[in-house]
């Protein structure tokens, strides 16, 4: 695996804001959005960041990256896109650690796990399967719902995932009546947790 800080990462934003979501919500959260996704789910709120090239996209190394985050004061730096695994992250995350940084990850799992993270959120979507490389890696699974059939998806997706890794249920922005259905699940499944997009109920980035 090449861990060297030469790679050049394409970036679509880089924010300071609170984590709105999961076991880390309220946190002081730096978020690094990559470009590139082949996952793209239907009803996706950042289909900018599909293309890994455009006019939305530009380029940093791990060295302008780190230099970048440090201009911030922040608890946790988030890798997130897009889908962030199709790049090889072992070159950022190396830069950020050696400068003292908390690095966390939101992904997919559609693609080869690298990098050396914190924390790891895993959120599958079935547009796309996730590679077993992903299971042993989640401290969060996070998984997004629009319907009933969905919760039977992250039953199985579950399984295959560490025992204390925490459960969360999500709804899906545009299926509000899929807060009902969850509410109702975990009151039958005290193992998982509800998860809420408190940045957009707060409207925050």
């Amino acid at each position: 695996m090449d861990t060297t800080s030469k790679e050049i990462y394409p970036i679509v934003e880089i924010f300071h804001s609170i984590q709105g979501e999961g076991f880390w919500v309220g946190t002081n959260a730096l978020f690094i959005r990559l470009a590139g996704c082949d996952v793209q789910c239907s009803w996706c709120d950042q289909k900018e960041t599909w293309p890994i090239k455009g006019s939305s996209v530009f380029y940093l190394s791990c060295e302008e990256l780190t230099q970048k985050v440090l201009s911030f004061t922040q608890s946790i730096v988030v890798v997130t896109g897009g889908e962030p695994l199709m790049h090889n992250l072992y070159p950022l995350t190396n830069a950020l650690k050696n400068a003292g940084l908390k690095v966390h990850l939101e992904t997919s799992g559609a693609h080869s796990f690298s990098g050396d993270f914190d924390w790891v959120t895993f959120s599958p979507k079935t547009f796309k399967a996730p590679n077993p490389s992903i299971y042993a890696k989640a401290d969060e699974l996070k998984v997004i719902v629009a319907n009933e059939q969905d919760l039977k998806w992250g039953e199985e997706i579950a399984r295959n995932i560490p025992s204390n890794t925490f459960r969360y249920l999500q709804s899906e922005w545009n299926s509000p009546a899929s807060i009902q259905v969850i509410v109702e699940y975990i009151l039958r499944h005290p193992q998982w947790r509800l998860s809420l997009q408190s940045h957009k109920f707060l409207n925050i980035p």
